[in-house]
């Protein structure tokens, strides 16, 4: 088995025991019990959802790291597509915009999320919003039909980045356009706290610097490309304790080095 895909299987295992459980405790818990660890908290990284129109408690398991779907600039009618689409959480704010005249596709590799997303759909009604298990590297989704692509802190756990972004812009209708959150590094950050970081919050170890980020997008042939949102997040003192020292800790904290929540849009021409 490749490097790349032992990750994604491991991504797989990680997502597919995080989806039986309820938001209160993937935010407070590994998710597993045999990750090693007892102190992993989602929610340093996460946004609220419940002002958007559409937010559907059961689908929102506080995974994201951003609110894509707020700058996604959604029409009535439009086809939208969510990459990583969990238990539904962005395809049903996105379907309160698109209406019953548009079309929202959720892709997830997780089976486990697919079948949660899908339970929740048939509990709404929705007869416009659809599930695919599939490949963020290989979309099922056919070329230049979506008119939106959005996703939420998944692209970090992707190996291949440019091949992910690659395909966003192969669906995409010539026009069409994304809004894509995800983490994403300022400085280095040293390979103790990258590890303790991950260990914590679950969405540290893909992280590409902003630049090298914001060029893979570039290289994918998009236009227009710019950051609509970006805060830093603050990793707690207990974590950078266990990592840094103390003349480290102040150096870190005087210095805008670290992982930071950025909500970026782009278009294809």
């Amino acid at each position: 088995m490749s490097a790349n895909q032992e990750i994604k299987e491991m991504v797989k295992e990680k997502y597919g025991a995080i989806a039986s459980q309820p938001k209160k405790q993937v935010q407070s818990s590994c998710c597993d019990n045999t990750c090693g660890c007892s102190d992993v908290d989602y929610s340093i990284v996460a946004e609220e959802y419940a002002k958007l129109q559409g937010y559907v408690p059961d689908a929102d398991l506080g995974l994201g790291c951003g609110l894509p779907t707020q700058f996604a600039h959604i029409k009535p009618g439009d086809v939208v597509v969510d990459l990583g689409s969990g238990a539904g959480n962005d395809c049903f704010v996105a379907r309160s915009v698109t209406g019953n005249k548009g079309r929202v596709i959720g892709v997830d590799m997780t089976e486990a999320m697919i079948e949660k997303a899908r339970a929740n759909a048939g509990k709404l009604g929705f007869t416009n919003v659809e599930f695919r298990l599939g490949d963020i590297e290989n979309i099922p989704i056919e070329d230049n039909s979506a008119d939106v692509v959005v996703s939420n802190c998944v692209m970090n756990l992707v190996p291949d980045k440019g091949k992910a972004f690659g395909e966003t812009y192969r669906i995409l209708k010539p026009g069409g356009h994304f809004s894509i959150s995800d983490i994403v590094l300022k400085g280095e950050l040293s390979p103790e706290l990258r590890h303790k970081a991950t260990l914590y919050a679950g969405c540290f170890a893909g992280a590409l610097q902003r630049e090298d980020y914001l060029d893979v997008i570039t290289n994918a042939g998009f236009k227009n490309v710019k950051v609509q949102s970006e805060r830093r997040v603050d990793i707690p003192d207990e974590i950078l304790e266990k990592a840094l020292t103390l003349e480290q800790l102040q150096d870190f904290k005087k210095n805008p080095v670290g992982a930071f929540s950025i909500t970026v849009f782009a278009e294809k021409p």
